[in-house]
């Protein structure tokens, strides 16, 4: 039989059972549109860390209070914790050569109001340079100034999650206007620019700014921080400004030698790098999972291909008493087995990148679809066939004519 001819026999069978075939390569189809949307979710979930963090700066360093743990290696309460301090940050302002900035910051949920309305947001006390260290930037107003912190004045900036959620449309219309915080009374100066990337983390624009002296001894009634962060001179230079702050804190905390360092300071790659790892595990752990929907189908195939190779035992005793060989019969099973497949893989594949799409639009997630996990989705789905089609195809080819035809 030549070549042709074999694919033509091959794909008239197919379509005599249109029904079973459809019903067979479905499993394919589910299997491989799963792949393709879990690795756009977790793609797009990486590329918006990177985003994130990149919108941070590569030069930014964090320090936050580090786990104190008590008698018996138990973690000590909230309370007992080591603690970062506002006399730390100032500390680290006067004596750090490699830092060009630092920033300290508390922070709570606060019910906030605005007329009738409520909304519950992240209330952060921080330093004037917020926008300098964070890359954020006004939209409306202004930031409050070294003169506001110092005096303690009531004074807000808002993010602008808070004032859609306070009702306010234009940005505008809330500069000079009253809100209270925890019942105080505040004044809104400014509203900053969105800088929310989407995604499953924490919402950037949910939060209110106030004036680090304000928080501390109007609303928090503490001085301790939350976290300091800080510019590091240079790319360079993060490794030597890391090792000076730990030397700074350590002198602060008067820690002994030899003793562990009650605080953790953290660089942006480390973020990153964290971050990334944990999105890529959940990836690798649902694309698992979506394999085993694929190899279920290819097991379906290969049943429905051993129950057509019973069906069609006469069949194969005609064709090989009028001269096929058992490459030839071989070949057509084979051929039957990855059509479907890979049928099945190319509408996975559009199945997949349309939801990815759905749950960008409609369920605000990050996704992105790559054309490498396109391939590999559609060269597993041949490789499913293939494997899964030999079985029955050798069943088939090895049959005895004689026997064949005379099966009823």
């Amino acid at each position: 039989m030549l070549f042709g001819e074999i694919i033509s026999v091959a794909l008239g069978a197919l379509r005599a059972n249109k029904l079973r075939s459809f019903l067979t390569m479905l499993g394919v189809v589910i299997g491989v549109a799963a792949v393709i949307a879990v690795v756009a979710l977790g793609r797009g979930a990486q590329e918006s860390v990177k985003a994130r963090i990149s919108s941070l700066g590569t030069t930014l360093l964090t320090v936050s209070p580090g786990q104190q743990f008590g008698g018996g290696g138990r973690v000590a309460s909230e309370t007992d914790r080591a603690a970062l301090t506002i006399s730390d940050a100032k500390a680290l302002e006067q004596s750090a050569q490699l830092i060009t900035a630092v920033q300290p910051e508390m922070s709570r949920n606060f019910q906030v109001q605005y007329g009738s309305i409520n909304t519950n947001t992240s209330v952060i006390g921080t330093s004037p340079n917020y926008l300098e260290v964070r890359k954020y930037q006004v939209a409306a107003g202004r930031m409050f100034g070294d003169a506001d912190d110092r005096a303690s004045r009531r004074v807000a900036v808002l993010g602008p999650t808070v004032v859609e959620n306070l009702g306010i449309k234009n940005p505008d219309d809330i500069i000079g206007a009253n809100i209270r915080i925890r019942g105080i009374q505040f004044e809104v100066v400014g509203v900053l620019v969105s800088k929310s990337s989407g995604g499953g983390f924490q919402n950037p624009d949910d939060q209110l700014l106030i004036p680090i002296g304000t928080a501390q001894f109007r609303l928090f009634g503490t001085d301790r921080l939350r976290s300091i962060n800080m510019l590091a001179v240079s790319e360079e230079k993060i490794p030597d400004a890391m090792a000076e702050i730990q030397k700074i804190l350590r002198r602060e905390h008067k820690l002994r030698p030899g003793a562990d360092d009650n605080f953790t300071i953290r660089s942006q790659a480390d973020f990153l790098s964290t971050l990334g790892e944990t999105t890529q595990i959940f990836t690798f752990l649902l694309s698992g999972i979506a394999t085993v929907s694929l190899l279920v189908g290819g097991i379906g195939i290969m049943n429905i291909m051993l129950v057509s190779v019973t069906e069609r035992t006469r069949e194969i005793g005609v064709r090989k008493a009028l001269g096929a060989t058992r490459a030839n019969i071989l070949l057509q099973f084979l051929i039957e087995a990855v059509v479907l497949c890979v049928l099945g893989g190319m509408i996975g594949i559009l199945v997949g990148s349309g939801a990815a799409k759905l749950l960008s639009k409609f369920g605000n997630f990050n996704t992105s679809v790559s054309l490498g996990s396109i391939a590999l989705a559609f060269a597993f789905s041949a490789i499913v066939g293939v494997a899964f089609g030999v079985w029955p195809a050798r069943r088939a080819a090895t049959l005895d004519p004689i026997l064949a035809l005379r099966y009823e």
